[in-house]
């Protein structure tokens, strides 16, 4: 937890605030985030116990801000079925450090104006 001026901001505050995530999109990326290894739909619902549909949704959010990725996996019978994992770790925290920065010049300009 960080203490700035007379609120403290929480980390998990920080980081949805940061990447714009519900409180579900955060939920699923930390637990990739966490776990550091690929996981089908299917075992991700069965262990977060959400429901496919919302992890769907949730993983497509993750994916288009580039915070996980997908892996197609061919089954030999025919079809297909995709993993899912976090992006970089060390890439994700460069981001968000990146964003901290931008907030801190945003409000070096604001204090500026004063």
């Amino acid at each position: 937890m960080i203490t700035f001026a007379c609120k403290k901001i929480r980390l998990n505050e920080i980081i949805s605030c940061s990447f714009s995530l519900n409180k579900t999109e955060y939920t699923v990326f930390m637990f990739l985030f966490k776990k550091e290894k690929e996981f089908d739909i299917h075992s991700l619902s069965k262990k977060m116990g959400l429901e496919r549909t919302t992890l769907q949704k949730a993983l497509k959010t993750l994916l288009d801000k580039k915070l996980a990725k997908r892996r197609q996996m061919n089954l030999k019978t025919g079809g297909y079925f995709f993993l899912y994992n976090i992006k970089n770790k060390n890439s994700i925290k460069m981001r968000l450090f990146e964003i901290i920065r931008q907030w801190e010049k945003i409000a070096e300009e604001e204090i500026q104006t004063l």
